[in-house]
């Protein structure tokens, strides 16, 4: 849908010529499940970076990035979702930086692919036989072609 016309200034829904609201998002994969983040909440997009071990932290928490002067809290997707840790996550994993309440924290994720601009009439409620850890950062899901593309909730993914 190249067709994107304008954008409610409400929140980030967008309109396409025939009228129809869509939604865009950063989509990106932990563990071979595809997750998708609206597209206004990430920040930046970055390539493996060089982690700084915060003692004491949670296991979510894999430390801190420099990012253009900032200090950004890491977090492991695997770890937040109930998943194993990769051997090296430091070195083969990517960066989704979003904001949180007025700080930045940087999502390390197996993948990032790409945007995607989606109906929100396709848009459906968490399943609920999905796993209680996910289900707790879930908003709900999109069942594209040949996957499951689960709406990660910003606000509760740093509850921990």
């Amino acid at each position: 849908m190249s067709n994107l016309v304008a954008a409610n200034s409400k929140n980030d829904d967008l309109l396409t010529k025939e009228g129809t609201s869509v939604k865009q998002f950063v989509t990106m994969e932990v563990d071979k499940q595809l997750f998708g983040i609206p597209v206004l909440a990430v920040q930046d997009v970055l390539r493996p970076q060089r982690i700084t071990r915060i003692p004491l932290a949670t296991p979510e928490i894999m430390g801190s990035i420099n990012l253009r002067g900032r200090i950004v809290t890491v977090i492991s997707m695997r770890r937040r979702l109930g998943l194993p840790a990769l051997k090296n996550a430091a070195e083969d994993c990517m960066h989704v930086v979003v904001d949180h309440k007025e700080e930045q924290y940087s999502l390390v994720v197996d993948s990032v692919g790409e945007v995607l601009n989606l109906p929100l009439s396709d848009f459906e409620q968490t399943p609920p036989n999905l796993a209680e850890n996910w289900h707790n950062v879930s908003l709900g899901v999109y069942r594209l072609e040949n996957r499951l593309m689960v709406v990660l909730d910003i606000e509760n993914l740093f509850n921990f």
